[in-house]
């Protein structure tokens, strides 16, 4: 973003300022919300099946609402952010995803509760590009590096404390927890941001934003997902075939659409790089196995396996720890060898944790089965994350940079919503809230491996192995993909990132 594309980038201001600190403060909260409430629902999944009925297809939605408008309206919020405002669209963010969480907490029936998901993940499209946009624009250019390294860092111990949070929530009180604890921080998130935090648009963005491609995608993933949920439960009647119908229609649409929008939702024209392509193919492989195994591996440790709740989101925390203390390090090693050996070799080595979690099934131990389990894949996510987001930066101009890192973040989303939709039913698990999962989980890991070392191939096959060209230093959020663009007019310099915190992609 230019300074003359926003009137606040002319009255930025230094991070250790005391506007600066406010506005770290509005941001983490605001964003921070979207990543806890993201990991403490796992761990709530099979209290809230087992007290609200449904079984494994009220579990599927509780998690997929959420990504359903969460993913398809990503890039809505943003340029709906440049274009209204960016502190008022964030803030129509916090007030929606605050209703919605009372919502949920106070749902009388797995309907309710779906619907109030849907409401929470329009929210969190507003919350997640929102935070970063008004950093960008209201921290002058010098500290923007350290800012979006401290709202990642303290974002990301939000993430990482939601397993146990979430845990320690169902097993003292009730899974309403879970969303009640929202809306405090929410309303705290509201008062500093009114106060403290000054509005910023993008003067350049003129046009309506892209309506029509936002609904477009969004019907067509809500029938699509209908179908793959409902489908092998109720039977492929005339509801389900008709969900699946104007599903495919819609998403077939879409390009279409976007090819006649002057400011478009997903400017197609960056598909036109192998590399971004490739990347992006990557990021779908992977978050897909991701999401399916982090839903699975909640439903298997507490309904299989008979872990509390607390206990099942203490188990998968030496992942995150993983991730968090590798992040930097790879980050280093990616400004040596370039991204493409890291991307290869990050996704199989997530392969390989996946298949060690297929052996987590009645008589596992955690030591001897749950916790290598989860430190290897968690070590392969740390090598895949890093150079996955700085190639699909690295690989398109740099005007187009802040709709590549939406698009993947998009994407990833997208990804974790289809595999959770998909992959039960393909592996044959099926049943009531609170059966074991039976051999269907390990088959899903089993599938799940295949899906991640699909994506190391695919990197190997379409990223090239020298550095970057494009010269952008990002920051990168936890779990979000969604970069801060600083350029580096510097010859020769790599994209190189900053902290990259616990992935959320999975849940939230």
């Amino acid at each position: 973003m230019s300074a003359q594309s926003s009137p606040s980038s002319l009255t930025a201001v230094a991070l250790a300022s005391a506007r600066g600190r406010w506005l770290i403060a509005a941001t983490v909260l605001g964003s921070g919300i979207a990543f806890l409430d993201g990991t403490v629902v796992n761990v709530a999944l099979p209290t809230i099946g087992r007290e609200v009925g449904g079984g494994l297809t009220i579990q599927q939605w509780v998690l997929d609402g959420y990504l359903l408008t969460l993913g398809a309206l990503l890039l809505l919020g943003g340029a709906a952010g440049d274009r209204y405002g960016r502190k008022r669209v964030f803030l129509i963010g916090l007030v929606a995803f605050t209703a919605a969480s009372l919502a949920c907490g106070l749902a009388p029936s797995g309907g309710t509760l779906i619907l109030a998901r849907l409401i929470q993940g329009v929210g969190a499209a507003a919350l997640v590009p929102g935070s970063l946009a008004l950093i960008h624009a209201g921290i002058r250019s010098e500290d923007r590096g350290r800012a979006i390294g401290l709202w990642a860092g303290m974002s990301g111990v939000a993430s990482a404390l939601g397993p146990f949070i979430g845990g320690w929530l169902v097993d003292a009180g009730s899974w309403r927890w879970v969303f009640f604890i929202n809306v405090p921080v929410a309303i705290i998130a509201v008062v500093v941001t009114l106060r403290h935090v000054t509005e910023s648009r993008d003067q350049e963005a003129t046009d309506r934003p892209d309506l029509s491609g936002a609904a477009a995608v969004t019907i067509g993933l809500a029938g699509a997902t209908y179908a793959l949920i409902e489908g092998p439960r109720q039977g492929w009647g005339a509801l389900t075939i008709g969900a699946a119908v104007v599903g495919v229609a819609s998403l077939a649409m879409f390009p279409i659409i976007e090819r006649r929008q002057r400011q478009p939702l997903l400017p197609l024209r960056i598909f036109r790089s192998v590399q971004f392509s490739g990347a992006n193919l990557t990021t779908f492989a992977v978050y897909a196995a991701m999401g399916a195994a982090m839903f699975l591996l909640a439903l298997q440790l507490q309904q299989t396996l008979g872990y509390s709740a607390l206990a099942a989101g203490s188990a998968t925390l030496p992942m995150t720890l993983v991730m968090m203390l590798a992040a930097p390090r790879i980050g280093a090693l990616l400004d040596r060898t370039g991204p493409r050996l890291l991307m290869t070799i990050g996704p199989l080595v997530s392969a390989a944790g996946l298949v060690l979690m297929a052996r987590i099934t009645p008589g596992a131990g955690y030591v001897a089965d749950v916790l290598p389990a989860v430190v290897v894949f968690g070590a392969g996510m740390s090598i895949t994350v890093t150079p996955l987001t700085a190639t699909v930066l690295a690989a398109v101009s740099e005007n187009h940079v802040g709709a590549a890192s939406g698009v993947n973040n998009a994407i990833s989303r997208i990804a974790s919503l289809l595999a959770v939709a998909v992959l039960p039913a393909v592996a044959g698990i099926s049943g009531a809230a609170g059966e074991p999962l039976g051999t269907g989980f390990s088959r899903a890991m089993f599938i799940a491996a295949a899906l991640c070392a699909c994506g190391g191939l695919v990197a190997l096959a379409t990223v090239r192995s020298g550095r970057p060209h494009t010269q952008v230093r990002t920051h990168v959020a936890p779990g979000i993909n969604q970069p801060c663009q600083e350029p580096d007019t510097r010859v020769g310099v790599p994209p190189s990132t900053g902290q990259v915190g616990p992935l959320s992609g999975a849940a939230s």
